[in-house]
């Protein structure tokens, strides 16, 4: 098979078949153009011609770069290669898989940088009224409060929250999020964001969605068009500057200060692991390791013999 041919096959299955956002695909599909480019520079343009060589020529190269690409970026693109490889071969395609040898490179344990508790309060107050206060607040003010309310009551990704529908929160106190893989999982709802979400629909929703075509989206921008990812980045982004918090926040903050949040307060690992929608709980326990250093910062400022 062409490896053009080859290459859209693939995209066409972790899209269809596997259910992966279109992020993830582009971010395959540039990957995989890097990697056919330079096959097709050394005359590759069949799957049958590439070998394990070939592929692990093309790793060491691309680790060898100037300036050197970082062990994370190096990785994805590995993975993606990987993937077409190995997609391949379970195919039948080609008779082996040409990255069999081909072995990721170490990347450093980046541990997620949660809010404290105050913080994450203070970054709501600065989204927006809670649902009590200020009848007459700005629309946009009521419909960041109870965004930034969903993402950090349910932990869910910027992805998902975007893509739920109204009808969503049509079981009481619960969510039904479609994540990763097009998987569905159900999550609590707090009072606090129940309560946010309420009154966005009540006093927001209504009047936007009369300015752009009809669309069962939960949160919408002020057109009425469904809000993007972009748009609830900005969203985010402007709260934390209001409320005066200097480190870098993002939809990922409060989806890391959520699982903390939640360990620290003792809930199980494997509950959490269920909330966050990760398929292996060796992904939700690098959250236990924020936990212990917490510990650990606060038995040496604490106990007479730590130091």
């Amino acid at each position: 098979m062409q490896l053009d041919r080859a290459v859209e096959a693939y995209l066409r299955h972790v899209s269809i078949e596997r259910g992966l956002s279109e992020h993830t695909v582009a971010a395959y599909r540039r990957d995989l153009s890097g990697y056919r480019a330079w096959l097709d520079e050394h005359g590759v343009t069949d799957t049958d011609a590439v070998t394990v060589e070939l592929v692990e020529a093309f790793s060491a190269e691309r680790a060898s770069a100037e300036p050197p690409p970082a062990a994370t970026s190096l990785a994805r693109l590995q993975s993606s290669v990987r993937g077409l490889h190995r997609f391949l071969a379970r195919e039948g395609v080609v008779a082996d898989d040409a990255t069999r040898r081909l072995r990721p490179p170490k990347t450093p344990r980046r541990l997620p940088k949660a809010l404290t508790i105050d913080q994450v309060e203070a970054l709501l107050d600065a989204a927006g009224p809670a649902p009590g206060d200020a009848i007459e607040a700005a629309p946009a003010a009521l419909r960041d409060r109870a965004l930034l309310e969903l993402l950090y009551a349910t932990g869910a990704r910027i992805s998902e929250i975007v893509q739920l529908d109204v009808d969503d929160l049509a079981h009481g106190d619960v969510l039904r999020v479609r994540g990763k893989g097009a998987k569905e999982r159900i999550v609590p709802v707090g009072s606090y964001a129940r309560a946010a979400v309420d009154a966005y629909l009540a006093r927001v929703r209504p009047d936007l969605a009369t300015r752009g075509r009809a669309t069962p989206r939960l949160f919408l921008g002020v057109r009425g068009a469904p809000l993007s990812r972009q748009s609830a980045w900005l969203v985010i982004g402007a709260a934390a500057e209001r409320a005066g918090l200097t480190a870098h926040v993002s939809p990922h903050t409060l989806r890391h200060s959520f699982a903390t949040h939640l360990l620290q307060g003792g809930a199980d690992v494997r509950v959490v692991q269920e909330l966050l929608g990760h398929s292996s709980v060796a992904t939700t326990q690098i959250y236990t390791h924020v936990t212990v250093d917490a510990l650990r910062e606060v038995y040496v400022t604490s106990h007479p013999r730590a130091r």
